[in-house]
């Protein structure tokens, strides 16, 4: 089970919370390193996926199938609501949201695979990595400096708040481009992260056209990418450009439309 998952989506949860009770009503309205939204916008998409982990919607063909768009969408509903009105989704549903990633450690309903749309499926206690993801990405790369506007300090990252953030973005990075990132992948390619969450995999090529790329543990290649973890979280979702943090080894040319194409949601 992924019970760390669990515990770095409370601390990241409670770091933000420090945080926000921090936040003026200028500062909410600043531009978070996440383009297009406010501070305030960040909360609010936190705050939709924890009001939907709880309430979840009933399905809608018309929404978008692009999960960037469809989080968006969900920001945009809450663009007239006063500050105190998202804060106040936000800590309402999220308490709720961690109570049921907890049941969700538990077998039989551990196991149980759930598709995330546009993202992928995952088995069901990993879903409390995904949130461990969203938070702190959120909270350290779009809210706080130096990337974001916000002052504030919080603590050094460390292994057990970095490592389940960094086994989110590894399963999903089969799932979420599919083809498109497959495509660029011709032999394997070994991601070897350092620092808090720390961990050394292997991306394999596709065995097939219309299949994944595979990811394993250890170094299975003579190409290999380093780069600390914590970078790997803002270079792997575009926020930053990864020749600004990443150490290429072996051949590059069949590293670079990889990492070129990589954009974990």
């Amino acid at each position: 089970m992924t019970r760390a998952g669990l515990v770095s989506a409370r601390v990241s949860t409670g770091q933000l919370a420090d945080v926000v009770a921090l936040v003026d009503d200028d500062q909410w309205d600043l531009p978070s390193a996440c383009a297009g939204w406010r501070v305030i916008d960040v909360i609010a998409h936190l705050g939709a996926l924890a009001h939907e982990a709880v309430e979840p919607p009933a399905p809608d063909p018309t929404l978008p199938a692009n999960r960037e768009r469809y989080h968006d969408l969900r920001v945009d509903e809450r663009r007239a609501w006063s500050h105190a009105e998202v804060v106040d989704e936000w800590r309402a549903f999220t308490p709720r949201q961690l109570e049921i990633l907890e049941a969700a450690q538990e077998p039989p309903r551990s196991g149980q695979p759930v598709e995330v749309p546009g993202l992928g499926t995952y088995p069901r206690h990993l879903l409390a990595n995904t949130m461990a993801f969203n938070v702190l990405c959120h909270l350290r790369h779009d809210m706080l400096a130096p990337d974001g506007p916000l002052p504030f300090a919080v603590p050094e990252e460390t292994d057990a708040l970095v490592a389940p953030a960094v086994e989110f973005m590894l399963a999903g990075l089969p799932q979420m481009q599919g083809p498109e990132l497959a495509a660029t992948v011709a032999q394997p390619l070994v991601l070897d992260l350092t620092g808090p969450g720390a961990t050394t995999v292997t991306v394999l090529p596709a065995t097939r056209q219309d299949a994944r790329l595979t990811v394993r543990p250890g170094a299975g290649g003579a190409t290999r990418i380093t780069s600390t973890a914590s970078d790997f979280i803002a270079w792997g979702t575009t926020r930053r450009p990864w020749r600004d943090h990443c150490r290429v080894t072996g051949d590059t040319s069949a590293a670079t439309p990889f990492l070129d194409r990589l954009d974990i949601i």
